[in-house]
């Protein structure tokens, strides 16, 4: 029985993955051929979807990108034994866009089937529970605080400084929240790690509830990927049967459950009070600070919040060790982060590599630049709140810290590319919109600032002189410092980021 490959996962879907399974089984059964079809997740090459893949004598063989249409010819030219045809792409692992990457959290996606324990075993899963269960919870913290690691979802703080935090607070009661809200623009890593390695993240929850004394887990998801919720809740269901969750894990009289909490469809819940406030059953928004959620967090406990992608990056941490991650990366910012290509790109998908990497790097090399072919004229890197950087700060290394000195920011590691057709000043007035839309409007400078940021906006590009457009941009700085200074969030914090670097490297757009 030959095994084809096929994603079960929400980007191939949205391309006719399913209709193109329909279609092989069809096809298969009227050629009497015997074929098993294997949903995997998604290897992260989105301009490659759907991605099939044949095991052959020859290793698997890729073709993509493969419509139902494309299904007769492959089989006509026997692409069971990996047989040439148009949308041939060889041994996908050998391409240069897998080759140059340094896979370690994503290092399972898209080569098995999502949820199935034993093939997820069979690469290397668990090997970090089972080291985490053999030593205490200070040598579990110190493998991760050795690592290097830091926050994945955009805050960058270091991992085992508040699981640590959480660990030395008295309580009768721990919980461990996975942050899987992912609303920025330009951001998918969460989801392609739910959908292609579930298993991943279901481990690393496991091993941070061991590292604190944590018995129960929520992953707070967003409310807009209702796939996403089915593979988690088979995954989680498989590692319970297997004994790798729930009561007495692998016979260690250690205890932990998981469960998937759909999430409000709130932007501002991606903010972890705000989602503590959401998973309480209550309206999202932002609690005062302190304390903080790793001493009084959901229900008043002690809680560590932590991305997807932190928590996903925990087993192979605890597998090969803190030094290990470590040697990838440079300075603090130590490790691999996935940075997610869209917006204008020809080649758009997930890359993770170690940190040093330059913003021109990820956009010519794996991106091969603009999908039209123009020039690059600006990137927003890190979300709606990220700045907009020029072509001329594309040789900026991708490290929390160079970024954060060229006035921008990593985030969650989404790269957004704009060809020289954009006009920034609507870019601009768009981020003030967008917070004036998103915002949980628990303080005035986040909910009416961004109104006034909008109406600010207009004036200057509708000003008929200079004097009038220098005086309301006056205003607009005045405004975006009083945002940054006494927003309760990063929501209303962030916001005059985007607003302030759109006219500072393209003030052309706004007339100045």
């Amino acid at each position: 029985m030959t095994r084809i490959f096929i994603p079960r996962e929400t980007t191939a879907g949205s391309l006719g993955a399913e209709l193109l399974v329909k279609a092989i089984e069809t096809e298969a059964k009227y050629r009497n051929l015997d074929v098993e079809i294997v949903r995997n997740g998604s290897r992260g090459a989105c301009w490659l979807e759907p991605l099939v893949e044949v095991e052959t004598a020859k290793g698997r063989v890729g073709y993509g990108p493969v419509t139902s249409e494309d299904v007769a010819d492959l089989f006509d030219n026997d692409f069971l034994n990996g047989g040439k045809h148009a949308n041939s792409l060889g041994n996908v692992e050998e391409l240069d866009w897998f080759k140059n990457q340094q896979r370690l959290t994503f290092a399972r996606c898209g080569i098995i089937e999502s949820t199935n324990v034993a093939e997820y075993k069979s690469l290397g899963g668990f090997v970090g529970l089972k080291n985490a269960l053999a030593t205490d919870q200070d040598g579990i913290i110190q493998e991760v605080l050795d690592s290097g690691l830091r926050g994945r979802g955009g805050a960058a703080f270091p991992t085992g400084i508040k699981w640590r935090t959480v660990a030395d607070c008295e309580a009768d009661q721990k919980y461990i929240v996975c942050n899987a809200d992912e609303g920025d623009s330009g951001t998918f890593s969460d989801r392609l790690i739910m959908e292609g390695d579930p298993l991943s993240l279901v481990e690393g929850m496991t091993i941070a509830g061991l590292a604190v004394g944590a018995t129960e887990g929520y992953i707070y998801l967003r409310s807009e990927y209702p796939l996403t919720r089915i593979i988690l809740e088979d995954a989680i269901a498989n590692a319970e049967t297997a004994g790798y969750l729930g009561k007495d894990i692998q016979g260690s009289g250690k205890d932990f459950t998981l469960e998937v909490f759909m999430g409000a469809g709130a932007y501002i819940c991606g903010e972890e009070t705000s989602l503590l406030e959401s998973l309480e059953g209550k309206r999202g928004q932002i609690r005062f600070k302190p304390p903080l959620p790793a001493i009084e967090g959901l229900y008043g406990k002690p809680t560590v919040v932590n991305n997807v992608i932190s928590l996903a990056s925990v087993p192979v941490i605890l597998e090969k060790g803190g030094k290990h991650y470590a040697e990838y990366g440079q300075g603090r910012s130590l490790g691999t982060m996935p940075f997610q290509l869209g917006g204008n790109i020809k080649k758009g998908g997930l890359v993770e590599v170690g940190f040093g990497l330059t913003l021109r790097q990820l956009i010519e090399n794996f991106g091969e630049g603009t999908a039209t072919g123009k020039p690059v004229r600006a990137i927003q890197v890190g979300g709606p709140l990220g700045a907009y950087f020029p072509e001329s700060l594309m040789d900026t290394p991708l490290d929390y810290e160079e970024f954060a000195k060229a006035g921008g920011m990593l985030g969650h590691g989404g790269v957004v590319v704009f060809d020289d057709s954009v006009n920034m000043a609507k870019q601009a007035r768009f981020s003030m919109e967008f917070c004036s839309v998103e915002s949980c409007g628990k303080c005035t400078p986040c909910r009416i600032g961004s109104v006034r940021g909008m109406e600010v906006i207009d004036r200057i590009v509708a000003a008929e002189s200079a004097e009038e457009r220098e005086s309301e941009h006056i205003v607009l700085k005045d405004l975006c410092d009083t945002m940054e200074s006494a927003s309760l969030c990063a929501m209303g914090g962030l916001t005059p980021i985007p607003v302030m670097s759109a006219v500072k490297h393209f003030p052309a757009d706004f007339n100045l």
